[in-house]
Formats: C-alpha cells, structure tokens, sequence
C-alpha cells in the first residue's frame, strides 16, 4: 500500500475522524458536541460496540489499519479490508440493525457515508478504485452492500466541508428536527434536546433523557489524619486508626477532604484523568478550593462570557433567582406552619417575604434586588427563629444570622451545610464546562466564585435550612458531642461533621418533581440540571432557569 498508511494517528494536522462524520450525519448538534466541544460519554451502547469490534475475526485475507488523507482532511481505522478475488473491499460493523426499506436490507445513510469516507482512504491508499464496501448488522447477521457513485463520493464531500465549517463556529447547531434520534442518543443528557424542545411548545410530554439520579459516590473525609490512595481500581482511605475503607474507583464522582488529611499525588493525577473532582475544607468547616481537570471547554466559556456582558440578560437571571429565593422561604414557612398558632407569630414577617417579591418582579437594577433580598433575608431568618424557639434550652434556638465566625450551634451548623452545598455548586459548574468566577448576580467580592454564590440562591432553602431546621426539630444535636466552643466561635466537631454530611447526602438523594419540565429527579441531579440550563439562556434556548419551587 502507498503512503497514506500511517500506524499511529494524527497529532498535528487539524483532521476530521472519519468516525466524526458518522456523527454529523446522524445529527450535527452530535457532532459539534463530540468533535468541537469534545464532549464524549461513553453509555451502555457505546460499550456494546466497542465489544462487538474486539470480536471482529482475524482471519488470511484480512487487514485492519488506520488510514489518513491531507487532501480529503479525514483520517479513520477501517474495521476491516477483505482481499474477494484480487479487488479490496472495506468492511465496517454495527451492533444494531439494518435500515429495511420496502422489504429491502439497506444501510442507514450515517453508516452509508462513514464506509463511503473510508473507501476513499482505501482508494487513496493503494492508488486504485474501491468500487464497493459492506457494512454488517450484527442484530440480525445481515451484510448490507454498498456501491460507491458520484454522487455518494459528493455526500462525503460535502459532509467534511460542512464539519469544518461546524469547527469554525463557537456556536452549537440547533437540536435534531427528528425527536426519535435523542433517545439513542448517549450525549443527550448534555445537549437536553427535550427541554429545549419544550420552550417552543409547553404543552408537550417531556421524555425523560436526563438522569434521575447521579450513579456516582461523593466521599468526604473527615477523621484527621487519614490518607486517601490509589491501589489498583480502589481508592483507599487509611486512617490514623490504621483502619482502612475502599471504594470502587468507577464509583466515585468526588472527594471532599475536612482538615489535616492527605491524598497522594498518584491519586490526585488519577482523579483528574477521570474526571473526579477533589475538594478540601478546613477543620472549621470553610471551604478551601478544588482539583478538577477544567481544561477545554473554551465554547462554552467563551458564550458565557459573551453572554454575560449582556446587562439585559443579566438583570433578567438576578430577578428570576432572587425570585426563586423569596419565594421559595415564603413557601417553606407557610408550609411549616400550617395549621400551627406560630403563623400569627409570624404575620409580620411574612408580608415583608410577600412584599419583597412584588418589589423583585419591577427592579430595574442588580443593586435594588440585593436590598430587597437582603430586606427579606432578614424577616425569613426571624421566622426561623420562631419556629426553633422551644429548643433554646438546649442551644439550639436559631436567633438570628451570624457568620465570619459563626458564634452559636445553629449557625456553625448552617455555615458548614452551605459549604457542603457551595462545594457541590463549584462541582456542577466545573462539570458542565461554565466559568465559575464569570457570575451575573453576585459580585467577586471575596475567594468564593461569583457563579457558585448565584446558583446556590435557588437551593440553600431546599438542602440547607430544612436540614437544619428538620434536624433540630428531631433532637438530633448535641451540643457537647457535635459542637466545639471556641473563644468567639463554634464549630462543629467530627462527629457533628459527620451527622451533618450523612443529612445533607441523604437529602440530595431526595426526588423532586420539576413544576415545568415535568420529571422527577434528585437534587444531586437537579444542581447539574440548573446549570444546563443556565447555559441554555445565552445560547439561544431561554426560559426554564431557576424554574424550579419548593413544593
């Protein structure tokens, strides 16, 4: 064969995998995510695949190579060439089944074009005409013949020039006009083609593409002094004690370390390589910073940037979270004290809650929505003083809000659930590839990411305060065993640390059903959800951010 054979692939030259137009014809939005964004998940399809090649037979006759072509700009590995009487005929493997039209075993026009490139690299490579390629179902053990024509060798064309036009552009293509091609879909969760489709027509049926919950595990260490390895597909917390705890590596999503504990280097290169995101705390409970492998990404970081600069829309997201905000404390304290004598304690308090949202739906400034947040902050946390008026003999009666330190049990308890919170806020938006610093509410004021502080408005009420608040109704605190008295401060010990975290993990794992787009998910999966769909504002899908209302 000439010299267009080539054992490895391509590092320097901008070529298009032949695999890659496969995914543009199938759906651009697909390919834009896979080959631009470089955005690849891996499901359960992809795996079936992946098994049916390594099956492939080796047999004389065969071969299997990686081809390339500077003038065509593609490159791909043929699954297989068969030498049938002297001529050479590509042959490519699909898991699933044909395309039947009127009887007739035909390919579908994806996997059409994909034999099609490579028949090209065949011909460029050994410098004679492919006439033909087969492609094999293996659902049903049918081989599919394809015939090369001009105007198939024009479709090829065509597709590479429009991928790299596709390339070119910082923008994402608008979703398949074809619903049925998304559930197959393994990127779905990503691109969220239901939701988007939903802004055009509210009435539809929502299909359910994104995850009700998250398969992965977060970890938190707290117990000082304890090291987290990597031994083969574990990872493995020693403790001082010298007892040991290993987890799964595929398991796990997060680490979060509390304090004086370590985390080896070989573990830290693997977490970043698998996309595990690696959080540390103070002994105090103050979040500190993160590991993520954050690299990429630059399209969507730079349409959110472009974005943002937009005063409009950012006015229009401050209003639509500190709305989300209020209304989400008014509800959770109507329904708190339904039927209960502590509404009339409350009246007050409540008309300022009711008050401060008809004033957030007419502010014209970001300014005017932090006084009016602020104005109802100060009335929902009095509201929460009354409910936890009869734990104050045993300290823990919420008085009032107090941080930068905390100085009484309730607000140690609720700073360290807002941490744990922010944590998972800087995760969601280091996961979907958004800029945590580049915010449109909060101002970068202090260390914490303007972005996390704004995302977590829709949720502190929901995973933080009735925690917090349900906890102590339950007795569930000790001031002795969970807390520690310092000078002018308290903080949690570890074992409060510990029922904290274990709380506020099980109320993640909760199901919640979306008002709007109509499905049940967790809040660990609703956070990652938001964020999805916080990109969609500026990118051309608006309309369902910061939907979501505690019921």
């Amino acid at each position: 064969m000439g010299g267009a054979l080539v054992k490895d692939m391509p590092s320097n030259e901008p070529l298009l995998r032949v695999m890659a137009l496969h995914a543009l014809t199938y759906c651009e939005r697909l390919f834009y995510l896979e080959e631009v964004e470089e955005i690849r998940i891996a499901d359960e399809r992809v795996y079936e695949g992946r098994i049916l090649h390594e099956s492939i037979p080796d047999y004389s006759g065969t071969e299997q190579l990686i081809l390339k072509s500077e003038r065509l700009g593609i490159y791909g590995k043929v699954d297989v060439i068969r030498t049938i009487d002297g001529r050479r005929i590509p042959y490519e493997y699909k898991k699933g089944r044909s395309r039947s039209e009127h009887g007739t075993a035909e390919a579908w026009p994806s996997d059409e074009l994909q034999l099609a490139a490579y028949i090209m690299l065949v011909e460029e490579a050994i410098n004679e005409p492919v006439n033909e390629g087969r492609i094999y179902y293996a659902a049903e053990h049918r081989t599919v013949k394809v015939t090369m024509t001009h105007s198939l060798r024009d479709r090829v064309r065509q597709a590479i020039s429009r991928a790299n036009e596709l390339r070119m552009s910082p923008y994402r293509p608008p979703v398949a006009t074809n619903d049925r091609l998304c559930p197959r879909c393994s990127l779905a969760p990503v691109c969220l083609p239901e939701e988007e489709r939903l802004i055009e027509t509210p009435e539809r049926e929502t299909v359910r593409l994104f995850p009700e919950d998250r398969d992965k595990l977060d970890l938190h260490v707290v117990d000082p002094g304890s090291t987290v390895r990597k031994k083969g597909d574990q990872l493995v917390i020693e403790k001082r004690s010298g007892e040991t705890l290993s987890v799964p590596v595929h398991q796990v999503g997060s680490i979060s370390i509390h304090g004086y504990s370590q985390i080896t280097t070989q573990s830290l290169h693997f977490c970043s390589h698998q996309g595990i995101h690696v959080h540390w705390f103070t002994s105090g409970g103050r979040y500190i910073g993160s590991l993520a492998n954050s690299a990429g990404a630059v399209q969507r970081k730079w349409r959110q940037f472009n974005g943002l600069r937009d005063e409009t829309l950012r006015l229009t997201l401050a209003r639509a979270v500190t709305k989300a905000k209020i209304e989400g404390q008014l509800r959770y304290m109507l329904r708190l004290t339904r039927s209960s004598d502590k509404r009339l304690l409350m009246n007050e308090h409540l008309g300022t809650l009711r008050a401060m949202l008809k004033h957030v739906n007419r502010a014209d400034r970001v300014e005017s929505l932090l006084g009016y947040e602020g104005t109802a902050a100060r009335a929902y946390f009095a509201c929460l003083s009354i409910l936890t008026e009869p734990d104050t003999e045993r300290g823990m009666n919420f008085r009032d809000r107090n941080r930068r330190p905390p100085k009484d049990a309730p607000n140690a308890l609720l700073s360290f659930l807002y941490a744990l919170l922010y944590k998972d806020c800087v995760q969601a938006i280091l996961t979907v590839g958004l800029d945590p610093v580049i915010g449109f509410y909060h101002q970068p004021r202090s260390s914490a990411y303007p972005l996390a502080l704004d995302l977590m408005e829709l949720f502190r009420v929901a995973m933080c305060d009735a925690v917090m608040i349900g906890s102590i109704g339950r007795k569930q605190w000790s001031l002795v065993e969970d807390f520690v008295q310092g000078a002018d401060h308290v903080w949690l010990s570890d074992s409060g640390k510990k029922k904290a975290i274990a709380l506020y993990e099980r109320r993640k794992q909760d199901k919640w059903r979306h008002p709007v787009i109509g499905y049940s998910l967790s809040y660990a999966r609703l956070i990652e959800l938001e964020v999805r769909l916080l990109e969609k504002e500026w990118s051309g899908s608006p309309g369902l951010f910061a939907q979501n209302r505690l019921r």
